[in-house]
């Protein structure tokens, strides 16, 4: 009866934490091989003492979109030669990301290029992101961005410029940063 019941309490929680994405250990490991590299983690409690730091009309807003956040993880390294990092380092990212939780709604692949961009995000049901991961993957370069939290998907843009997290262009008068 006992472990019917461990059974049962770990298949009903058992979605509830497979929502949340983990940093592989094997992203951080890249950090020895990347010529430069960038680490940001930042967990509720650590974006609360930043926001203290924000002061004007405009950080007020990025204070706002904070107050809902639970976590913002950026890991990005640059290398000096293309095979750095292999797929399976990326995959072990996105193979995380799945339905019905996560859906990609961006999903650039490039023969010219030589790079792929994924952006997943996460709803939470209420018309709200409740996540977003941004996967950018280029011979030399990878770089995700691990947003946890529930956003307004209008205010997602206002992070742009903000712990390490690019600029979106969002109107012909904002330029990428």
């Amino acid at each position: 009866m006992r472990i019917a019941t461990i059974a049962l309490a770990a298949a009903v929680l058992l979605p509830a934490w497979a929502q949340e994405i983990k940093i592989p250990v094997n992203l951080d490991a890249l950090e020895q091989k990347a010529e430069e590299s960038v680490s940001v983690t930042m967990d509720k409690s650590m974006l609360k003492f930043a926001a203290k730091f924000l002061d004007g009309h405009e950080d007020a807003e990025v204070r706002g979109l904070l107050a809902g956040l639970e976590g913002i993880y950026v890991r990005s390294f640059q290398f000096g030669h293309e095979g750095e990092y292999s797929k399976a380092d990326v995959e072990a990212v996105r193979s995380q990301l799945q339905e019905p939780a996560w859906g990609r709604i961006v999903g650039v692949r490039s023969k010219r290029r030589d790079g792929d961009v994924d952006v997943f995000f996460k709803d939470d049901g209420k018309g709200k992101l409740g996540g977003i991961v941004v996967i950018a993957a280029e011979p030399k370069e990878l770089t995700v961005v691990h947003i946890i939290g529930t956003l307004d998907p209008e205010k997602l843009a206002e992070l742009g410029g903000e712990f390490g997290i690019p600029r979106l262009e969002t109107s012909g008068a904002r330029r990428v940063r």
